[in-house]
């Protein structure tokens, strides 16, 4: 059934940002992204880590933007190395796995649930057939240290989001190649208002289907056409309002892993690079036309090659900025320091707040440490638009404001390390410390249980 207006009244956007989890660290896990496999074995600094993200977040919050946070999931996975034939106990696994398999215990001590704009793929109620919001857990299935992100993604979002009467929580899709799904960070959406119906669009690198289609040859495609396809069913999209584009294979070899490290959208605006698509042409089109009939125009902010080059345009990850709308409906572009390091992304943004059009303003923060594993301001938060009442029915004890970002800060103090290495890895008190402190997180955002061991 369609909702009526009024079931969105109030709409707003939330954004939930990833907390940086105690064992934040460089392994380099993630082929295909630049800044990961360059930072492998670098000195981390997890307490820094969480600070630059609750820094932002209490940032935006002040501004009047709706703040929410994503707690880190539990690490080590123990469950991962024991099901990969390392026994004893949880020392004894730890020491094991660090002599004979370091990668593997590096991918159980991950912290990629961090970038929570892999967590899921999220449709407001205004899309959906049913009229509630819905979530599909990304399967992540391209990547060992972020496939088993899914089950307690899960768990986190029916935790917070457990209002069957507001919210459907889906299940990661099955996890093989066909169906491989990075989340939000392959997913976009144009609307002319919170509330309003939009288009939703889904970025692929890959068809499993369609042998003929073209692929990168350096670097991994890790969203499937399929995957999109999917997705858009499970949410109960109308076709018409769906667009399903293919990245550019090209700038997958340059290190654009995800759509949202090339382009991103916010109201009507598409800020992409034009090198994003492999037929960008056909993609405004069809966005153009699935806009139409909803009453609003699609607005493309193209940046040419000759004035960002795809180069820049990682290094910098200017497209994984977010963009927010203000309160006088222009829009703010929250980006990385590094867009003002370089020299021509600065230089491009100063033009583009002159030239008047509807991004009106930017701002940068220091994310360094989650830009060292190739994770930017977009990477480190889902979007999620939910109506009055859907934003009443969620639970409270994540919404940030200045007495939660104080705990918050005040726990990082207490918990975390302020510098970790690969050797790091195999310390028990390490697992000791980073289950102390996410037990307390799990009371402090009255979520108990939420760390539960998952069977």
């Amino acid at each position: 059934m369609k909702p009526s207006p009024s079931s969105q009244a109030g709409a707003r956007e939330i954004n939930f940002d990833g907390l940086v989890g105690p064992t934040h660290n460089y392994a380099g896990l993630s082929r295909g992204n630049i800044a990961s496999t360059r930072n492998v074995s670098a000195a981390a600094n997890p307490k820094l880590a969480a600070l630059e993200g609750l820094t932002k977040m209490q940032a935006l919050a002040a501004r009047g933007f709706a703040q929410a946070v994503l707690p880190p999931q539990m690490r080590p996975d123990l469950g991962l190395l024991r099901s990969l034939g390392f026994d004893g106990g949880d020392a004894q696994i730890l020491h094991k796995a660090a002599r004979a398999a370091p990668q593997l215990l590096a991918a159980a001590w991950s912290a990629s649930s961090m970038w929570t704009a892999n967590a899921a793929t999220v449709s407001p109620a205004a899309d959906c057939a049913d009229g509630r919001a819905h979530f599909t857990v990304a399967n992540l299935s391209s990547k060992l240290h972020r496939a088993i992100e899914s089950r307690q993604t899960a768990r986190t979002l029916r935790a917070i989001f457990g209002d069957a009467r507001h919210f459907a929580v889906h299940d990661a899709l099955p996890t093989a190649s066909a169906m491989a799904d990075e989340g939000a960070a392959n997913h976009a959406r144009l609307a002319p208002a919170r509330g309003a119906p939009g288009v939703e669009l889904f970025v692929h690198g890959r068809s499993e289907f369609d042998p003929a289609a073209p692929m990168p040859k350096r670097f991994p495609a890790r969203q499937t056409l399929e995957a999109g396809m999917a997705v858009a069913r499970l949410h109960g999209l109308q076709p018409a309002r769906c667009v399903f584009a293919q990245q550019h294979p090209e700038v997958i070899d340059q290190g654009v892993f995800h759509n949202d490290v090339i382009a991103v959208a916010n109201g009507s605006v598409l800020f992409y690079h034009e090198s994003a698509f492999l037929h960008e042409a056909e993609t405004l089109a069809a966005l153009h036309a699935a806009a139409a009939p909803l009453g609003f125009d699609l607005l493309a902010v193209r940046v040419a090659a000759g004035e960002v080059s795809v180069a820049d345009a990682v290094s910098s990850y200017l497209f994984n900025s977010q963009l927010l709308t203000r309160p006088d409906g222009r829009m703010l572009l929250v980006a990385p320091r590094e867009c003002m390091d370089n020299p021509a992304v600065a230089a491009y943004l100063a033009r583009l707040i002159d030239s008047q059009g509807p991004i009106a303003e930017s701002c940068s923060f220091d994310l360094r440490q989650s830009m060292q594993n190739g994770g930017g301001p977009a990477c480190l938060r889902l979007r999620v638009e939910l109506t009055a009442a859907q934003a009443a029915a969620m639970h409270q004890g994540v919404m940030l404001d200045d007495a939660l970002y104080g705990r918050l800060v005040a726990w990082v103090e207490r918990h975390y390390r302020d510098r970790l290495l690969a050797a790091d890895l195999a310390d028990p008190a390490l697992l000791e410390e980073s289950r102390r402190a996410l037990e307390e997180l799990a009371e402090i955002l009255n979520l108990p249980g939420l760390y539960a061991t998952i069977d």
